[in-house]
């Protein structure tokens, strides 16, 4: 990662790329699959995504604090909040999703379905 104007749009990218989970690392470094970032016509950084489930786990710790506490101990109009907010990010379209949510907030799978059902009735 190169000094001058280069830091600058690294400090303003860095944000983003910590609320996404990612890692930034040189773009000599990347891999096929990273995101390299170019500032005035010179590849600045690259970013590597974290993997759907990483980012779920991430998506999660980032709610908790959030909140002020852990998931599990919301009352049950905020855990159904949660499941909502998570199910517009695509949380439940992830292997194990429903199964991780349920172990966040202290409830069965059973419970985090009826949830989703709830909110498709409404």
């Amino acid at each position: 990662m190169s000094a001058g104007g280069d830091e600058a749009f690294i400090a303003a990218v860095k944000p983003l790329v910590d609320a996404m989970g990612a890692e930034m690392l040189p773009p000599d470094e990347a891999g096929p699959d990273d995101v390299v970032l170019a500032w005035e016509g010179v590849e600045t950084v690259a970013v590597r995504l974290p993997q759907l489930a990483d980012s779920l786990d991430h998506i999660l710790a980032a709610m908790e604090r959030k909140k002020g506490k852990p998931l599990a101990d919301l009352d049950r109009k905020a855990k159904q909040e949660v499941v909502r907010i998570l199910e517009a990010r695509g949380a439940f379209s992830v292997r194990h999703g429903v199964e991780t949510v349920a172990s966040a907030l202290g409830v069965s799978r059973f419970t985090v379905y009826n949830y989703l059902n709830r909110e498709k009735e409404a």
